[in-house]
């Protein structure tokens, strides 16, 4: 079924819920759910994103566009609605939202169902963290607006509830003043330890102002060099392909810090020092910079063009799973031992990154 409206998807579950035979109902976004979530064996899977109105209750209407509030910074958005659309309908008036995930084409009630993380968070927390209200549709079938005042309980199982409490239909999302431009740094490390502990301090500073401090921290384990030189390469080109061995002479694991700082093209002139000033406090190899500089659009949507690569191979519609863990900071480095050397050791892999999160957020 392809909805319009909240109504649409209300009244669908409100008759498998008083069906005498009863049927099941599933929410499909981009479909990046595990284990089949997205589809359901004789009944129906309502198609929140992508919807054409080309059959079902909603015959040639479409869902609502995002809604921007300006003053008040927020923006309404249907719950198939993907991001990048919602990050294109925010720019117009000049703002967007705080938290993100790395990957754009993925549906609002989606991520919002699980949190939705990427190298903002240590600041502005996952996207879970910046709703201001939803509106859901429960088992039965009725439809409720939630926030922290109202239907909380509601609100808060939603969040990050795995699907398992309703279907979100319409999401408040926070909006802030949207960023020009992105200077994206990434350095590299051969100890763990001096890794981990300059990523944490980073996180630290997110009551700092904003100059003091990155607007994004994450991080990736490098196995191979295949995955230095390729993967979401806008800095490793291949005529100038980085040896891990001219970094480790043990021919070991790197690890790399990756960090990025928003500014607008008036602040321009000070983005140097900020970022030198920041980047003094480090311990990362000395000589392992790369630097680049780009739109605020063209960072957000980095992973896009990995995609198109892979799609053009035919390597894009074939599984490749992922597992995401949260690991206590206690045991970051039990991990470090016991996966990213010992399971993995060398062995060529896909990416593995590593976003550290302040747990207050």
């Amino acid at each position: 079924m392809h909805p319009a409206s909240s109504q649409d998807v209300a009244q669908l579950v409100k008759a498998a819920y008083g069906s005498n035979f009863g049927f099941t109902v599933s929410a499909r976004g981009h479909g990046h759910s595990i284990n089949g979530q997205a589809q359901t064996a004789n009944g129906v899977v309502v198609q929140m994103s992508g919807s054409k109105g080309v059959s079902g209750m909603a015959s040639g209407r479409k869902p609502p566009h995002p809604r921007v509030w300006p003053q008040e910074r927020f923006v309404d958005v249907w719950g198939g609605e993907l991001w990048i659309d919602v990050l294109r309908s925010t720019l117009q008036h000049g703002l967007a939202p705080k938290s993100w995930t790395d990957y754009l084409y993925l549906s609002v009630g989606g991520t919002l169902s699980n949190a939705g993380i990427s190298g903002q968070a240590f600041n502005h927390g996952p996207q879970i963290s910046n709703v201001h209200e939803l509106d859901v549709v429960t088992g039965k079938g009725e439809l409720l607006t939630c926030s922290e005042e109202q239907n909380s309980e509601m609100f808060h199982a939603v969040l990050g509830g795995l699907g398992q409490f309703g279907i979100i239909t319409r999401a408040r999302i926070s909006l802030e003043p949207a960023p020009q431009r992105v200077r994206w740094i990434r350095v590299l490390y051969s100890h763990f330890s001096i890794f981990t502990s300059d990523q944490e301090y980073l996180i630290s500073l997110h009551e700092q102002p904003a100059s003091q401090k990155f607007d994004y921290v994450e991080g990736f384990v490098i196995v191979d060099e295949g995955l230095i030189n390729n993967w979401r390469s806008s800095f490793f080109s291949p005529h100038n392909p980085v040896k891990i061995s001219s970094l480790d002479p043990n021919g070991g694991v790197l690890y790399c810090l990756e960090i990025a700082k928003n500014y607008h093209e008036s602040t321009a002139s000070t983005v140097d020092q900020e970022v030198e000033s920041l980047l003094k406090k480090l311990n990362f190899i000395p000589a392992s910079v790369f630097t680049t500089d780009l739109p605020y659009v063209d960072f957000l949507d980095r992973v896009h063009k990995a995609e198109l690569k892979l799609r053009s191979k035919g390597l894009w519609e074939v599984p490749h799973p992922w597992l995401n863990l949260f690991v206590p900071k206690s045991k970051i480095a039990d991990f470090d031992k016991g996966v990213f050397k010992g399971i993995l050791g060398n062995k060529t892999s896909g990416p593995i990154l590593i976003y550290p999160v302040n747990k207050n957020k």
